[in-house]
C-alpha cells in the first residue's frame, strides 16, 4: 500500500477540501478523450435535423443503477439537441415501434447473457426506419451508459481523467477525511455517455463517448480506504452537460472540446 511523507500525511488529513465535489472541467487540453469516428461526408450528404433518440442500448445492457439513470440523461441530451437547431422526435414514437417489432422478430438481448443477437436487432431496425420514414426522420441516436474503470492521479490534487473529463473524488459517510495510507492507485468505476448515429440507410455516421462522473465514493467509514457505491448517480448537471457536449463533438460544435482540432 501507497505510503506517504510527513507533510503529505498532514496535508491528507488536513486539506479535505481536495476531496470536495468537482465542478466541470475547464476547456484546456486534456489528452483522454475518445477517439471520435465522424463519415462528414455522409453527414453533408443526409442533412441531418430530425432525429430520435432511441430508449434501447445499442450495446450490451448498462448497469442497473446507470439504467434508472437514462430517462433522465436523455432528457439533456434531447434538450442539447434542439438548442442546437434539431428536431427531436418523441422517443415514445420509437419506443412503440421497437416493441411491435419485437413481438414479430423476438427479443434481440438474450436475457441470460446479456448478450445482442445482431440478425434480429438489424430486423428490428430495418422494420422501425420503413415505418418512420414518413416522419420525416434523417437519424436514430444511440446513448448507452457505460461503466469503465479508472484511477485517481498521485500527488496532493487527485484527479481522475477520463474521456475527455477531469473530476476530484467525493466522500460518503460520517467521516470528514481520508486515511493517509489510502491507496489512490485502486481502479474506481466512472460513467460515460457513449453515442452512435444511424442514418436512414442504417449506416453508421458518427461515434463518440464523453465522460459523466464517478459511480463510486471515498468510504469515510472504512479505516483502510476503499470505494463504495454513490448513493446519488449521475446527480450533478454540470458534468452531464460537460458529458454530453464531450460525446456529441464535433457532430455538434462545440467551444468546450479538450481535445485537439
Amino acid at each position: 500500500m501507497r505510503r506517504f511523507s510527513s507533510l503529505s500525511r498532514y496535508l491528507a488529513l488536513a486539506c479535505v477540501a481536495c476531496l470536495l465535489p468537482a465542478c466541470s472541467s475547464t476547456p484546456s487540453y486534456n489528452p483522454t478523450v475518445f477517439p471520435y469516428e465522424i463519415d462528414q461526408a455522409r453527414v453533408d450528404k443526409d442533412g441531418i435535423k430530425t432525429v430520435v433518440i432511441a430508449h434501447v442500448n445499442l450495446g450490451l445492457p448498462s448497469r442497473n443503477y446507470l439504467e434508472k439513470e437514462a430517462p433522465r440523461i436523455d432528457a439533456a441530451v434531447s434538450a442539447y439537441l434542439k438548442e442546437n437547431g434539431f428536431k427531436v422526435l418523441p422517443q415514445r414514437d420509437f419506443e412503440q415501434r421497437w416493441n411491435t417489432a419485437v413481438r414479430s422478430f423476438g427479443n434481440p438481448v438474450d436475457p441470460t447473457s446479456g448478450k445482442i443477437n445482431m440478425k434480429t436487432f438489424a430486423q428490428i431496425m430495418t422494420s422501425i426506419r420503413d415505418d418512420m420514414r414518413s416522419s420525416g426522420l434523417d437519424a436514430f441516436i444511440f446513448t448507452d451508459l457505460v461503466e469503465l474503470q479508472t484511477a485517481f492521479s498521485g500527488g496532493l490534487q487527485h484527479v481522475a481523467r477520463w474521456d475527455g473529463v477531469t473530476r476530484k473524488p467525493t466522500l460518503q459517510g460520517p467521516g470528514d477525511g481520508v486515511s493517509a495510507d489510502f491507496d489512490w492507485g485502486m481502479l474506481l468505476d466512472v460513467a460515460s455517455l457513449q453515442v452512435s448515429i444511424y442514418d436512414m440507410e442504417l449506416q453508421r455516421v458518427f461515434a463518440s463517448r464523453g465522460g459523466l462522473d464517478a459511480t463510486q465514493a471515498v468510504d469515510s467509514r472504512s479505516s483502510k480506504g476503499r470505494y463504495i457505491r454513490r448513493r446519488e448517480i449521475l446527480e450533478n448537471k454540470d458534468n452531464i452537460q460537460e458529458g454530453i457536449e464531450l460525446a456529441f463533438y464535433p457532430f455538434v460544435p462545440s467551444e468546450n472540446w479538450p481535445g485537439q482540432p
